[in-house]
């Protein structure tokens, strides 16, 4: 059963970039945990459309709810300085969370998913998004401050082909500055304010998982070690059971990934595991 084009924020009802769709499993009674996809895409292309078949593969593999929101996007050649830029897609990201944590569902089907048991996923630029979110940003971007009570019913997060140290990321690609860093963020000397492997822990009961493969051209390995190396130190001794990656199994590029089997049975491992001790993921 899918849902489509349904709008997270009574601002714009008809904004086709604050819709989200919703993919349920045949069985969701009881109502099962959901799983929250976000696109990547630079910050400035991409649509939930383009990853109906990752979210079957996803609902057919684990059993969840799944939902694919949509973001606003920065410009392609956008005219000047003052257009949508950072922190707003990380912003609407968060709308759609906070609506998904209230939200009835559509009418006369009842409970359709466990709200109080989310499962993100953020590829490349999403993953900047949702570690912004979720690691404490607040000295850069406070407006990404989740609330309390989303923060809790995040169990887990997965963070595929991510960008997180834009500095680091432009001494191998500098073609991107110009690209998408610089319109995304603005005009900067350096980047590091926004360098979300700097960020620290709001709180530990999150699991993290790292992906990132071997056959990426687009965004390269050194991103998510530098990511992984700042999770566990942040998480100290229990890094061991808080912070997971796989960098071995995949060779697809950077968005091919998102359609094989490999990637959806990496994370469906990952999401059934949760609580089970000990995880072989690398």
């Amino acid at each position: 059963m899918e849902f489509v084009d349904i709008a997270y924020t009574t601002a714009a009802p008809t904004d086709a970039l604050r819709q989200l769709d919703l993919y349920l499993p045949v069985i969701h009674s009881p109502p099962p945990p959901l799983v929250v996809f976000f696109h990547g895409g630079a910050w400035r292309a991409e649509d939930k459309a383009d990853h109906k078949k990752l979210a079957r593969s996803l609902v057919s593999a684990t059993g969840f709810a799944v939902v694919v929101p949509n973001y606003r996007l920065t410009p392609r050649d956008p005219p000047g300085d003052d257009h949508f830029r950072h922190p707003g897609h990380a912003e609407d990201a968060l709308q759609a969370l906070i609506f998904l944590t209230t939200w009835q569902g559509p009418s006369a089907l009842g409970p359709i998913y466990d709200p109080d048991r989310l499962y993100l996923m953020g590829h490349s630029c999403s993953a900047h998004m949702l570690s912004s979110i979720f690691l404490d940003s607040s000295s850069i971007t406070p407006t990404l401050t989740p609330p309390p009570s989303l923060f809790k019913a995040v169990k887990a997060i997965v963070m595929s082909e991510g960008i997180y140290d834009l500095d680091l990321l432009l001494t191998s690609f500098p073609d991107y500055l110009a690209w998408f860093v610089r319109p995304t963020f603005g005009r900067r000397a350096s980047y590091a304010p926004f360098s979300t492997n700097a960020f620290s822990l709001i709180d530990t009961h999150i699991k993290w998982l790292i992906i990132h493969s071997k056959g990426d051209t687009l965004v390269d390995l050194p991103q998510s070690e530098a990511m992984y190396r700042r999770l566990c130190e942040l998480n100290g001794s229990e890094a061991s059971t808080r912070v997971y990656r796989n960098t071995e199994k995949l060779r697809g590029e950077h968005n091919d990934i998102l359609l094989g089997l490999d990637f959806v049975d990496i994370v469906k491992d990952f999401f059934l595991s949760q609580g089970e001790g000990n995880i072989n993921l690398i």
